[in-house]
């Protein structure tokens, strides 16, 4: 079938999508090639594979917790199939997909300015809604992530509601607790996560901070705007991709990034879980996205007696551990170490608020999170 890829009310390019494969298969024709998504063109084409990939990189991703049991309420096979029920719209960009025959508008459907549906979100968390008029028309169908997480509209506002993983559950609370650090240090803009319970089930819930007028561009498309050469690193490739883009602030952004996922042993901030924000009318760029999605951090899947300072230390982007990792890091000046006196006992609050984290674990968490404070200030 015939669609056409829209930036809000801008045509970009004519796509065929297969019915059966549900990847793009074609590009017949290109309307705005300025506005085709970043780290996508060649030579003024676009690459169908990399276009399949960020296509694709819009579904819910196979690994989400209870995605099987979710398409057998939603009644779908593939999670692939959710993008085109809601045009590929999404609640972190303005892109998406117009079916050639229909008379659409980006102001009667986005999701930043129109209501959405629940039904979707509600199956993913394995509470479905019980109505005979299920719809799939939800920003749920273009939300990355392993874990079980739902938009919701609370006041008139756009929030994001996540779980934690078993046995221990502990990410949301990781969350929270990297917002209790950032506000503490007061230096750069976070996500701040408040910490709900529903059945006693710890859930992080956090405000969009994306706008009908902005876009977020993954540190991914940044990185994919220019071929890596062999000889410098993954942290070079990247400044230097921002340096050509025009990306201010890059080393500032990097430095801070660096130091509190250090801080909190975070070990999955890969590429897709920083990036830029845009002005998707102007495309320019406005500056670093507030830091999010510190989940995967303090030991979250492993038992207690494993909860040491400088064990598991697995890392990303950079480099695969943080003792290598915090060696890209240029400044650290602008960290007031007296501000993070005590900060071990705001982590033990959080916590112990869990009937998941006993109380052995939560010490050995508490402990180990304040020796890494120590180990990062003995590099000043």
């Amino acid at each position: 079938m015939k669609y056409i890829l829209m930036h809000k009310d801008i045509h970009v390019c004519e796509i065929e999508i297969s019915d059966a494969s549900f990847s793009i298969e074609n590009v017949s024709k290109i309307y705005n090639p300025e506005h085709i998504p970043l780290g996508l063109s060649e030579n003024e084409k676009i690459n169908l594979r990399k276009f399949n990939k960020w296509y694709k990189g819009r579904s819910i991703p196979a690994s989400r917790q209870g995605l099987a049991n979710a398409l057998d309420v939603i009644g779908v096979t593939y999670q692939d199939e959710l993008i085109l029920k809601c045009y590929g719209l999404s609640l972190s960009d303005q892109y998406w997909f117009k079916p050639n025959d229909v008379n659409l508008q980006w102001k009667g459907i986005n999701f930043f300015d129109n209501d959405f549906s629940e039904d979707v979100g509600n199956a993913l968390f394995g509470t479905p809604t019980e109505n005979d008029s299920f719809s799939l028309m939800s920003p749920d169908n273009t939300t990355d992530g392993r874990l079980k997480k739902k938009w919701a509209i609370t006041d008139e506002k756009h929030c994001l509601i996540k779980s934690g993983s078993a046995p221990f559950f502990q990410e949301p609370l990781n969350e929270k607790i990297a917002s209790i650090l950032q506000s503490r240090l007061n230096y750069m803009p976070f996500v701040d996560y408040d910490l709900i319970f529903e059945d006693e089930q710890p859930l992080s819930v956090c405000e969009n901070f994306i706008t009908p007028q902005t876009e977020l561009i993954s540190a991914y498309s940044i990185y994919a705007t220019l071929p890596k050469e062999k000889n410098i690193s993954s942290y070079e490739h990247f400044k230097r991709c921002c340096e050509i883009q025009g990306i201010a602030n890059t080393e500032k952004f990097l430095n801070y990034m660096l130091a509190i996922d250090y801080i909190i042993a975070n070990s999955d901030r890969h590429f897709r879980n920083f990036g830029v924000i845009r002005n998707a009318n102007t495309l320019e760029w406005i500056g670093f996205a507030p830091l999010f999605d510190c989940g995967t951090s303090l030991w979250f899947n492993q038992i207690a007696k494993n909860i040491k300072p400088i064990k598991y230390d697995e890392s990303k982007p950079f480099a695969t551990s943080h003792a290598n990792q915090i060696g890209f890091i240029t400044d650290l000046t602008w960290l007031d170490f007296q501000k993070l006196n005590g900060f071990e006992n705001d982590c033990k609050k959080i916590l112990s608020s869990s009937k998941y984290i006993d109380e052995t674990r939560c010490e050995n968490i508490c402990y180990a999170i304040s020796k890494r404070i120590d180990m990062l200030k003995d590099l000043l």
